[in-house]
């Protein structure tokens, strides 16, 4: 019987491959969404090592942030950008979890982020997310929650707007087309607390800007940012 079971995995493996979502070679048993080598060479940064990061100067002058990361440098046509692709259009919930996983990783040896209150991940539109099925900052967010303890609030914050493509346009056009867009309930639950607002790409930062504005206009105390990854 355990033959037969082995023999039946190893058929629906050749049918139906388990492929790395960074370079699409197949994962080996005991690996999954990401492959041991694509772990091993991810353009990972030192973010959390360092406080004036690359990601962090996108904010300086724009928001008032305690402590800015991101896992991964991001890059057209490389594994990065393959790994947001799954994360953001392929149903890939579980490598969300995964990588907010390994930038709890991260964030457990900075102490910057030791007592964070409530970790908040940036809201889709309730049209985009019922189209995508999924927000994928959240599944960011629930993988550092699971590993740092640390509860998801996902009531507060909140996208009233939905807002055309930011892909191609510059730092203020993004602003612009995010202004207004985010909006805060349950202002209670925010008041003095150390929030950790979570996204997939920081690219010119105007998303994070503008929920970011808004959580200091709750009463706030502190605003840190964990990103999967980084467009230099």
């Amino acid at each position: 019987m355990m033959l037969f079971n082995r023999f039946l995995g190893d058929l629906v493996a050749l049918l139906f491959p388990n492929l790395c979502c960074g370079c699409y070679t197949s994962l080996y048993h005991g690996e999954d969404q990401l492959c041991t080598r694509c772990i091993y060479h991810l353009p990972y940064t030192d973010h959390h090592l360092h406080k004036e990061n690359g990601a962090a100067r996108q904010l300086w002058g724009r928001l008032p942030c305690h402590a800015v990361m991101s896992l991964l440098y991001f890059k057209k046509g490389a594994r990065t950008q393959n790994i947001i692709h799954h994360l953001k259009y392929r149903d890939r919930k579980d490598l969300g979890i995964k990588l907010g996983g390994m930038i709890a990783q991260k964030l457990l040896m900075n102490p910057a982020y030791d007592d964070v209150d409530l970790i908040i991940p940036v809201p889709l539109h309730r049209r985009r997310e019922h189209q995508r099925g999924y927000n994928q900052s959240l599944c960011v967010a629930q993988g550092i929650s699971s590993t740092l303890k640390i509860p998801v609030n996902t009531r507060c914050l909140l996208r009233t707007q939905a807002t055309t493509t930011q892909t191609k346009k510059g730092r203020y056009k993004r602003f612009e087309n995010m202004k207004q867009v985010f909006s805060i309930v349950e202002l209670a639950s925010l008041k003095d607390k150390h929030i950790l607002l979570v996204d997939d790409v920081i690219t010119t930062g105007a998303t994070l800007e503008a929920c970011g504005i808004v959580l200091f206009e709750a009463g706030i105390s502190k605003l840190s940012i964990a990103t999967v990854a980084f467009a230099k």
